[in-house]
């Protein structure tokens, strides 16, 4: 394994405030490096010090002689008149190529990203497209180290799953490192060989983890219990010194003065350890329901949507109750956010419909959050953003402080006069998250909320939305979070159907054509019905026996695929000449069989219950 780039006690500071410092980081040929860390930690300001683009204030970095280092930025820039493969290509005039292979490099690395013209401008691509061709352009420079600042943003699920196949895959001239800044956390479990937090927390400002995010966690939690532990020992220790000063007269003997300057550095590491604790809080995220207890809170039958000629999603289906929790999940432009909007809109979003029509229980109370940060009056300082009416606010039938209010969203009171549109990204989702929170709900509505937000923030959104008494409503790319907080999804097909899923996984297997486990069963027992339908499959059986009946297909694949692995161990030559173990394989692939046998037979039962009803 050699060094690519080694850094010594990088430190870092825009006036009075320090980024980092103290920070040692080695780059290795092999090295899949997630950089992760709370908004503002100075994740991004490190990767241009690796780059080159910034100098650090302290410290060394080393680098291969001629190593040359890519850098994918979160904002783009293109000739916008331009078309995606005139783009490329003038990225590759300083490289001395020529024009046949320049055109080739261009041609695959535009098939890879799965381009369906490579005439088209970019002026007219969505985000996200605009984004892969951010992507394509850093990968065809084939730097040694490559440098992504949040290479998931704009991305849609299948452009995510599209760059994780890049990553892994061995494009010619493939980067020999990889250092990604992102807070998608799948993503990050699925790419990368090693975490890197940034924080204050760390008594050296970083904490390394050699493995997957899983690990980077398990070894994170064991270390903040240490810190922890750590601050309660010293605090009863400086309890019991402190008690000893204050005797008075007998502690002026040589040996006294000795333990008075011990008590002081003991005192002095207590507040330091207590200081790295508590810049490890996270925002206070806690969203307020009404208390509502009926059950069909919004029912909509029958919706559909078309634009410009094309079929958004027909013969949707939703029944909301308290407790629900519905993702819904699909392709940028596939009608997620057009939904959402007629949910937020109640019984008159029907009208901003072609067909169908919605109910909601009397005087219900519809929160929305939009991805789109316009809602936020640039011009507003951050006092008035967060407390539009006075110095306090009205939280859970208690007033709070402006000043306290800004704290637990994580601003500082030095921070308050500054208007929002000087804020960061994540800064303002915050702010509108904070905004919702003073607005008790029986239905939440949340469009893209993740956006911006660091892991912490991450991590508090979803046991708030877990916890959350009423109905929810999410679209998001956050994979984690979807499996986290949904109990269901509805999956668009992009095309103008739709089907409910009982997780991530079986959407994506579904959308990747992957249907073995089908024509399995297709083979065993009568047709069933596709996944996808013109109608949906919600509304005619009770909540609880729908939510077992979405789920239905996935558990038997499961448990086929289970069966099947047991029969393979039956007939291997090893188990077959141990009889203890031929009799426990055995014994297993009988429950195995089974329990096959009552899946069907209660997804048959669900079945005829719906066709009856």
């Amino acid at each position: 394994m050699s060094h690519l780039i080694t850094c010594h006690s990088l430190a870092k500071s825009f006036g009075s405030q320090t980024l980092f410092r103290d920070v040692d980081l080695v780059i290795n040929s092999g090295d899949i490096i997630g950089l992760i860390g709370p908004n503002g930690s100075g994740k991004s300001t490190l990767l241009k010090i690796l780059c080159g683009f910034e100098e650090s204030d302290e410290g060394t970095l080393l680098a291969n002689r001629n190593l040359q280092v890519g850098y994918l930025a979160q904002a783009d820039s293109f000739a916008e008149e331009l078309s995606v493969f005139e783009n490329l290509r003038r990225s590759l005039v300083d490289f001395s190529l020529e024009e046949a292979e320049a055109q080739a490099r261009v041609q695959e690395m535009l098939s890879r990203a799965e381009f369906a013209d490579d005439n088209q401008v970019v002026a007219s691509l969505s985000g996200g497209w605009r984004k892969r061709l951010a992507i394509c352009r850093a990968f065809l420079a084939r730097p040694d180290v490559l440098v992504l600042d949040e290479p998931t943003n704009h991305l849609d699920l299948e452009g995510i799953l599209w760059l994780e196949k890049l990553l892994a895959g061995t494009l010619p001239g493939s980067p020999q490192a990889y250092v990604i800044v992102s807070h998608d956390r799948q993503f990050l479990q699925n790419c990368c060989n090693t975490i890197i937090e940034l924080s204050a927390v760390y008594p050296q400002g970083t904490f390394e983890v050699d493995g997957s995010y899983a690990d980077f966690l398990e070894k994170k939690r064991d270390y903040l219990q240490q810190q922890q532990q750590m601050e309660e020992r010293l605090g009863n220790k400086l309890r019991r010194e402190t008690e000893w000063l204050r005797r008075g007269p007998k502690a002026r003997s040589t040996k006294a003065k000795y333990r008075i300057d011990e008590a002081h550095r003991l005192q002095e590491r207590h507040a330091r350890v207590k200081s790295r604790n508590q810049a490890g809080s996270a925002v206070g995220i806690d969203f307020d329901g009404t208390g509502r207890k009926t059950k069909k809170l919004l029912e909509a039958t029958q919706l559909g949507k078309s634009f410009d000629g094309k079929v958004l999603f027909e013969g949707v289906d939703i029944l909301l109750s308290p407790g629900s929790r519905l993702g819904l999940l699909g392709r940028n432009g596939c009608g997620k956010s057009t939904l959402l909007k007629t949910l937020a809109a109640g019984e008159a979003g029907a009208a901003q419909l072609d067909q169908g029509a919605i109910k909601t229980a009397d005087k219900i109370t519809i929160v929305e959050f939009e991805q789109n940060r316009d809602s936020l009056d640039s011009t507003l300082s951050l006092r008035r953003a967060l407390a539009p009416e006075g110095d306090s606010v009205v939280f859970r039938d208690r007033s709070i402080h402006v000043v306290s209010w800004a704290k637990r969203f994580q601003f500082r009171a030095d921070q308050l006069e500054t208007p929002v549109g000087e804020l960061s990204g994540g800064e303002q989702a915050r702010i509108l998250i904070a905004s919702l929170m003073l607005r008790p709900a029986d239905i939440l509505l949340l469009d893209e909320p993740t956006n911006d937000l660091d892991i912490g923030s991450l991590d508090i959104l979803e046991e708030s939305l877990v916890d959350f008494p009423g109905a929810l409503v999410l679209v998001t790319h956050d994979r984690y979070l979807l499996d986290r907080v949904c109990d269901r999804l509805l999956g668009f097909d992009g095309k103008g159907s739709t089907a409910y899923f009982a997780d991530y996984q079986q959407w994506l297997d579904q959308m990747s054509g992957r249907e073995e486990g089908q024509r399995r069963r297709h083979k065993q027992k009568p047709a069933v019905e596709k996944v996808f339908r013109d109608k949906d499959r919600s509304g005619k059986l009770s909540y609880l026996d729908q939510l077992e009946f979405d789920a239905m297909e996935k558990k038997i694949e499961t448990a086929e695929e289970r069966q099947q692995a047991l029969q393979e161990k039956i007939e291997s030559p090893e188990v077959a000449a141990d009889p203890q173990r031929l009799q426990e394989y055995w014994q297993q692939n009988e429950e195995a069989k089974e329990e096959i046998e009552r899946l069907y037979s209660r997804w048959s039962e669900l079945e005829e219950k719906k066709l009856s009803s």
